[in-house]
């Protein structure tokens, strides 16, 4: 009967899937819209969005009053050479930078980044309104961009301890990237109106202000986990390492990375070949570059809207490889096609592709490296694309040279489909390895000291325990023995007896262990399987980190182990 139902009613049948599929769509746009949602109702991540604003904000209206500020002084050779002073340090110091975000409390991190911004953009507002040398505006632009790198990789590694589930996760990278699209001309339009009616160096303090309002936020965050013993290691130079360390074993790493990279090569090289396209190629005039670069910025935002698709989703890889492939295809089509409408509107076209490469490209990154090490894993991204965009620029100009306007287009964005077809099985091979396990990550939310913890750390904590099995009469745990692990039980029961007396009945969503790995202390009772019982176990490493690095799980923890030891007490429980 199923069998033959398709083909006698071959159209009712198609009706029906089309419903189910136009259901599925309005479902979960609605379940991505209420992640959206959920971000700004989380008042710390509403405070990290708004924080992010203030600094992406002010980091472009500064960035185009040093720029006019240097020509003023000395020409498109100055401007050159601020962009020399702003880019290499940053490159250099970014992996170093990002140490203190595995280090220290990222939250804090961000709040003194910010903080010496701030006084770093006071102090040239004040060399600028009372006539110091350039040099010494030079000389804290520098300063401002080393400072910097230290921001992002914190901010971006704070969010997963954030966000409370993986679709709140992925719609906080959604508004992340949503705010830097915003900001892109937010801030030089802002930085524009004030250098009209004033002047650079009160755009500096104006900058000064936006970071001192990125700090005022950040520092109201109240759930970040503390640092705990993480990025306590042998050396500033081993620490600095152990973020490339990690991108170079881990294969997903290493391809996300890779991919993101070569984007960010394209970027740099079409920084140069929008401008050479709208003078000579679309003959658009000196507001051509201006025109173009904003309608990157409008597909960016209406990027944020199909991002939206990706809440929820595991297949994020296929999803970053379809934005590069959005991201190259467009440029190449200029090449092809030179006129200005569809210029602009494959322009448009990219800007959504550059949104699902950051939203997906930054999940992927934050699922895959280990916490201890997340600020350096991006300190190191931020680093390669700082120099990724230096070198896109300086071989745009070359294959202008080698191929002409059109053939430089054609290659360029030719080079990210070209790459995404070569590594779409590994895409793909990586969303068909990421697996969430389900039953594990419902028990652990239904216990009181997990329930608490960042969906990504339930996450790592689902995927670290180990299933046993134990036939009834077994034992599982000794009363004086050493406690090495944590147990969760999933079905079956067990008996806890304390000397000879027994104490309690365990059942299916219980758990035990415990006291002895919080407490340091022995085993507290004995531990048999009175049925067949299935067990899952947490290594005890793994657990105190996590409940311990939680101050409300870590006062969970306390309030079962004083119940518990209360009952132990009176003869009743257990362990």
């Amino acid at each position: 009967m199923t069998a033959t139902c398709p083909r006698i009613f071959p159209r009712v049948a198609k009706a029906a899937n089309i419903h189910t599929m136009t259901g599925g769509a309005r479902e979960r746009l609605a379940e991505s819209l209420i992640a959206f949602r959920a971000v700004f109702a989380n008042r710390d991540l509403r405070r990290i969005e708004l924080a992010l604003t203030g600094s992406v904000t002010g980091e472009w209206a500064y960035a185009i009053a040093l720029a006019v500020y240097a020509f003023d002084r000395g020409g498109a050779a100055a401007v050159g050479l601020v962009g020399l002073i702003r880019f290499l340090p940053a490159a250099v110091s970014a992996p170093f930078a990002a140490i203190l975000g595995d280090r220290f409390r990222r939250g804090r991190v961000m709040v003194a980044s910010d903080l010496l911004r701030a006084l770093a953009t006071a102090a040239a507002a004040a060399a600028v309104l009372g006539g110091a040398p350039a040099g010494v505006v030079y000389a804290l632009a520098g300063f401002v961009s080393i400072v910097s790198t230290a921001f992002r990789p914190a901010q971006a590694a704070l969010l997963p301890s954030l966000a409370r589930t993986p679709e709140e996760l992925t719609a906080s990278n959604v508004a992340s990237t949503t705010i830097e699209s915003v900001g892109s001309f937010a801030g030089p339009a802002l930085g524009g109106l004030l250098l009209a009616a004033t002047s650079a160096g009160v755009v500096f303090a104006a900058t000064a202000a936006t970071f001192v309002w990125s700090a005022l936020l950040v520092l109201g965050i109240t759930s970040e986990p503390t640092a705990g013993e993480r990025g306590q290691g042998p050396g500033i130079r081993a620490e600095a390492l152990a973020g490339f360390r990690i991108i170079a074993v881990e294969a997903r790493l290493r391809l996300v990375v890779a991919l993101y990279g070569a984007q960010t090569l394209v970027a740099g090289a079409l920084n140069v070949l929008i401008v050479v396209a709208a003078l000579d190629l679309l003959d658009l005039g000196k507001s051509g570059p201006g025109f173009l670069n904003s309608a990157v910025g409008v597909g960016g935002l209406a990027g944020a809207v199909v991002a939206l698709a990706l809440v929820g989703r595991r297949r994020l890889a296929t999803d970053f490889g379809l934005g590069l492939i959005l991201w190259g295809v467009p440029i190449a089509l200029i090449g092809v096609w030179p006129h200005e409408a569809p210029a602009l509107v494959l322009l448009a076209v990219l800007g959504v592709g550059n949104t699902l490469v950051d939203v997906a490209a930054l999940t992927l990154l934050q699922r895959a490296a280990p916490d201890e090490v997340l600020a350096r894993v991006f300190g190191v991204i931020e680093s390669l694309l700082v120099a990724a965009v230096g070198l896109g620029a300086i071989l745009a100009p070359l294959l202008i040279a080698l191929f002409g306007v059109r053939g430089a287009l054609i290659t360029t964005g030719a080079l990210l489909p070209v790459l995404t077809a070569l590594a779409w099985r590994r895409l793909v091979r990586i969303d068909s390895e990421v697996t969430v396990p389900e039953r594990e990550l419902a028990l652990l939310r239904h216990l009181p000291m997990f329930a608490p913890l960042p969906a990504a750390i339930l996450e790592h904590l689902a995927g670290s325990l180990r299933r046993l099995r134990v036939e009834a009469g077994g034992a599982i745990v000794q009363e004086g023995g050493p406690g090495d692990l944590f147990y969760v039980i999933a079905s079956g029961e067990v008996d806890v007896s304390v000397g000879d007396r027994p104490t309690a009945k365990l059942g299916s969503g219980d758990y035990f262990g415990e006291i002895a790995l919080l407490r340091q202390v022995p085993r507290t009772a004995t531990v048999v399987a009175r049925t067949d019982v299935e067990l899952y176990s947490l290594d005890r490493d793994e657990f105190v980190t996590a409940v311990t690095g939680h101050p409300e799980s870590r006062d969970a923890a306390d309030a079962v182990i004083g119940a518990r030891l209360g009952t132990l007490r009176s003869g009743m429980a257990s362990i």
